[in-house]
């Protein structure tokens, strides 16, 4: 199923499984969903497994949103008590939509124990209280910690199987473009892994001496981690710098954002350090994965990045944010950056590396190995300094579990095909409804010279964002004053152009002149409007927005 296909299904709001293999764009199926859902007044509750995915996504652990906390069971009891919680019971009762990332890690026990707190709080008896629940996530990856010794997925719960879920399998690759890789982790994935597939890794090993020393170096423990990051920067020479993260909002949704931000509380670096960026630039400058060093400094104290490809990169702190109902609750504010000597498997889930040193010779886990081996988008930018047998190898259930998603998947995309434009119209704007947003058929209002009237019939997101652009703000400040993502305030201005609210005159001046020539120019010579390969054409120079905007003003 491609992206468009699931988005389809997602936008009738059934419950959904979102999965694919590693780079198959899961997470920007599920940002474009949200925006949209946004861009409707709809607001989503979004939710992952583990820290770190809470922060990426900018929600909060489902173990947090629940109430359930580090509970591994719960007595009628405890069910009751949770639900009683004034907070939570406010929460779930005006959710909407729940998204759950990262599902792989999440028990079958603690599934089923925010199944019933939801229950409780919103007295409905069906899957989650009757919430349109979506689950995102890959079971090939790393399975759910667990204290006792018997694994259970989430899949295996009751509650799954009484949900129904539609599954998406996404199957189009957007990171690795390397067919002799490609073919090696779809062996791991498979488990058909041949003699071919050890010679391919083999010929990537390479002694621990001879390892590149400003490369990240992913393992499987964190004992490592720590003792190689401070062994490395004490080998530098000059004064270390320090830069601490700032904080606002509740001590207990900042002590969560902390824990999920891979940039440290406290970072500390020196002039030639080897480090990783930590987040997308909302101006394409970098992204979550990006390689280089510190080069200096700038007049300001903060760290100048000289990135691989020899660009020099000014930094400035950021923000992480946890958002509920449209606003953001709390945030810490951090230089994008960590120490790129080494990192934990673990942690690198849902980064893309150009290249990573890996020791997977204490793989202990299933999926390890695939996890960490998919980060990286071409065999030749992976460098093994150990290898073990677990490494390769994928949790048997998983495996044949996965014919099962696949199958299902192929049913809904044949399903989904087969049904007339109108009829899925009608379903999405049922949902729409029922989750009281604002459903757009394309009609537009007009005066009498035929020029669309401004503000009619338009939600107060839309109208604010129409405003705001006609107002001459950047596209930046448009998104900090919404307390939205820049690709929200895009995503708006293509609802607006979609229903003839939107003039090239209105947005044009968010893109400046050369940077939407040499865009439109890579455009034009492209077979489709498919976003990632213009990226890339473009040498990952400009964002997304960028190209978003520009293919918006083409079709003005």
């Amino acid at each position: 199923m491609t992206q468009g296909e699931a988005l389809v299904v997602l936008k009738t709001g059934a419950n959904v499984f979102l999965t694919g293999e590693p780079g198959s764009g899961k997470t920007h199926a599920i940002n474009e969903f949200v925006a949209w859902l946004r861009a409707s007044g709809i607001e989503p509750s979004i939710t992952a497994a583990t820290g770190i995915a809470a922060t990426h996504v900018g929600g909060m652990t489902l173990h947090s949103w629940s109430g359930i906390g580090i509970a591994e069971s719960l007595s009628p009891a405890d069910v009751d008590r949770i639900a009683s919680k004034e907070h939570i019971a406010r929460r779930i009762g005006k959710a909407k939509v729940l998204i759950i990332e990262e599902i792989s890690m999440l028990s079958a026990a603690t599934f089923e124990m925010v199944d019933a707190v939801c229950r409780e709080v919103r007295r409905v008896d069906t899957p989650f209280g009757g919430l349109v629940v979506v689950l995102v996530g890959d079971f090939f990856q790393l399975p759910p910690v667990s204290r006792a010794r018997e694994l259970s997925f989430a899949y295996e719960s009751a509650t799954w199987r009484e949900f129904h879920l539609l599954t998406c399998y996404l199957t189009e690759q957007f990171r690795q473009d390397d067919s002799a890789f490609l073919e090696v982790l779809s062996a791991i994935r498979s488990g058909t892994v041949e003699a071919l597939h050890h010679e391919s890794l083999a010929a990537r090993e390479v002694a621990r001496d001879t390892v590149p020393a400003d490369m990240p170096k992913l393992f499987s423990h964190n004992a490592d981690v720590d003792m190689i990051n401070a062994a490395e920067l004490a080998k530098l020479a000059g004064k270390s710098r320090t830069f601490r993260m700032t904080t606002k909002g509740k001590d207990t949704l900042v002590e969560g954002l902390k824990r999920g931000c891979l940039s440290p509380e406290l970072l500390e670096l020196k002039e030639g350090a080897a480090v990783m960026f930590t987040k997308n630039s909302p101006q394409a400058k970098f992204v979550n994965g990006t390689l280089g060093a510190v080069a200096g400094w700038g007049s300001d104290g903060m760290p100048v990045v000289q990135t691989k490809d020899g660009r020099r990169i000014a930094t400035e702190p950021m923000e992480w944010q946890f958002e509920e109902q449209g606003k953001v609750k709390a945030s810490v504010a951090q230089i994008p950056l960590r120490l790129a000597y080494a990192m934990t498997v673990h942690k690198s889930q849902g980064m893309s590396m150009d290249a990573a040193v890996m020791d997977l010779s204490k793989a202990f886990e299933y999926g390890q190995g695939y996890v960490a081996l998919s980060r990286v988008r071409r065999l030749s930018g992976v460098y093994l300094t150990g290898l073990n047998a677990r490494a390769l190898e994928v949790h048997p259930e998983v495996l044949e579990k996965d014919k099962t998603f696949r199958a299902a998947s192929e049913a809904a995309t044949d399903a989904f095909a087969q049904m007339p434009q109108a009829e899925i119209a009608t379903m999405q704007k049922k949902f729409v409804k029922a989750m009281g947003g604002a459903w757009f058929d394309g009609k537009v209002s007009r005066t009498k010279k035929g020029r669309a009237k401004t503000g009619v019939g338009l939600p107060g997101r839309l109208a604010e964002t129409l405003q705001a652009v006609r107002d001459g703000k950047t596209l930046k400040s448009v998104a900090k004053e919404r307390g939205l993502a820049v690709s929200t305030i895009v995503t708006h201005l293509e609802e607006l152009a979609s229903i003839g609210k939107l003039a090239r005159a209105d947005f044009i001046h968010l893109v400046p002149t050369n940077v939407l020539d040499e865009i439109h120019e890579v455009l034009a010579g492209a077979t489709d409007d498919k976003l990632a390969p213009i990226f890339h054409a473009l040498g990952g120079r400009y964002s997304f927005e960028a190209i978003r905007l520009t293919r918006l003003a083409r079709d003005r």
